[in-house]
């Protein structure tokens, strides 16, 4: 991402480039915005230009940290942006740059990932039941927890239809809290839910700030006739097995 010749022989001879590199690590950015920026502006933009030299679609992956996190419903596609965090920032340049760069841009937001590779949320809260009699989690969070495998069958759904250059959000549908969320995984991983309890965000500082909505809208798609994903919990509920290993 940070060499612009090496992002050119990566794009060279395909039809669709999908960046789904980022620097995730929101807290560690705060500190390290410059090096952040790196990954997820300057990045963005190499790989914008290198597709648009290839004749190639970019989807650009994105993430609900573009928004305030204050909205009281979903955001839309074309919500203005305003990020609270250096990650934030980064990503909402990164979408700036690639577009700027690249007509040919699909924007892709996602948000609260979790896959059955790499560190999660879900195995995170089944590890720690095992170890713990008690969990506390943040109630006071609100958002759509989304499997990176719906997130890639949209983007193919999105690819394969042609959509139009521009925004969509590539999450599940309905909303929870992180405390919702984790009692959906001890109830997956066959204990009991109430082992969870509520808290809220003043009992876990981070340096940087958490979204307290993080609710996306999907109308773009529907206006397109694409079918948003699936309601949060019912495809938890399908991912468990994978994710949780059990």
């Amino acid at each position: 991402m940070r060499d612009a010749d090496a992002c050119r022989r990566a794009a060279e001879g395909v039809d669709v480039v999908v960046n789904c590199a980022a620097w995730t690590a929101v807290d560690d950015a705060e500190t390290a915005e410059p090096a952040a920026a790196q990954v997820n502006a300057t990045g963005a933009e190499h790989l914008a230009v290198a597709a648009r030299e290839a004749g190639a679609r970019l989807v650009q992956v994105s993430t609900d940290y573009v928004f305030d996190g204050r909205a009281t419903s979903p955001y839309a596609e074309d919500a203005p942006v305003a990020p609270q965090s250096a990650y934030g920032r980064t990503k909402a340049d990164g979408e700036r740059l690639a577009v700027g760069a690249h007509t040919d841009t699909l924007v892709v937001r996602t948000a609260w990932l979790y896959g059955a590779h790499g560190r999660c949320f879900p195995r995170t809260i089944a590890g720690a039941l095992d170890q713990r009699d008690t969990l506390d989690v943040v109630d006071d969070q609100v958002g759509q927890p989304t499997w990176t495998a719906d997130v890639a069958d949209l983007v193919l759904r999105l690819v394969a239809a042609d959509a139009p250059a521009g925004a969509y959000h590539a999450t599940s549908s309905g909303q929870v809290s992180w405390h919702g969320f984790a009692q959906a995984v001890a109830e997956e991983a066959g204990t009991d839910p109430a082992r969870v309890r509520p808290t809220t965000s003043a009992a876990f500082v981070r340096p940087a700030p958490r979204p307290a909505y993080s609710v996306l809208g999907h109308d773009a798609l529907r206006r397109l006739g694409i079918e948003p994903i699936g309601d949060w919990r019912e495809r938890f509920a399908v991912a468990a097995p994978s994710v949780l290993g059990r």
